[in-house]
């Protein structure tokens, strides 16, 4: 059987969408985390890295979601629920595109924002911290507010023209990019982007995805 390692709050509930809408029989191991909000060590005992999601498949542990997502659509996706078809060209390119953007471009800018939005919050001493603020200030002026809005501005010309990412239904690569748009609605008024905040709607409202969350929970801030 299946079975997602699951750490509360976290990555892992994409790999929970995923599952509903296959329909497949799967367990979920669920893992609290740590008051200083990390991954608990129990973890690594499942993957060497001790990062989530997980997916167990009998022998086989897989890591990364984008790497979970394209083996569930190669081994249990017989209709064709996570991957458009393969004569699709136009689909099947925007799928494969939207699945990697999502961690390879749009995440990683997220977590440099959450980074360096908290390092003024972090103890220190009084001093040092008009210097770190600046700094943050600085950086998030400079590099993370510009690219930010570059891709949020790209990423609402896609879905202007699309209904999901990768067209006209819903695929892997909408569940993908939940996550990001999540923790970004979360701290962020998405109000100037109309198709995005659409896009969010018609996420919340999928089956699957609903009985995901109710199963594991939907992301709330830290």
């Amino acid at each position: 059987m299946l079975v997602l390692h699951h750490l509360e709050n976290s990555r892992s509930q994409r790999i929970a969408w995923a599952l509903e809408a296959l329909g497949v029989e799967y367990a979920i191991e669920t893992y609290q985390r740590t008051p200083d909000k990390e991954a608990p060590a129990t973890l690594k005992r499942v993957h060497p890295l001790g990062h989530a999601p997980i997916l167990q498949d009998g022998e086989l542990v897989l890591a990364e979601s984008g790497a979970i997502l394209e083996y569930l659509a190669e081994a249990y996706d017989e209709k064709q629920v996570l991957k458009p078809a393969a004569g699709d060209k136009e689909a099947i390119v925007n799928y494969r595109y939207w699945l990697h953007f999502a961690e390879g471009s749009f995440m990683s800018l997220l977590i440099i924002m959450m980074l360096f939005k908290n390092i003024p919050k972090q103890p220190m001493p009084f001093f040092v911290k008009p210097v770190a603020k600046g700094i943050s200030s600085k950086v998030m002026e400079k590099f993370v507010d510009p690219r930010l809005k570059d891709m949020l501005s790209y990423i609402e010309d896609h879905l202007n023209q699309q209904h999901w990412f990768a067209g006209a239904q819903v695929s892997a690569a909408d569940i993908q990019m939940s996550f990001p748009v999540l923790a970004l609605s979360q701290s962020m008024d998405l109000a100037q982007y109309p198709a995005i905040e659409r896009w969010l709607g018609q996420v919340r409202k999928e089956p699957a995805y609903q009985r995901a969350a109710a199963k594991v929970g939907e992301f709330k801030p830290f």
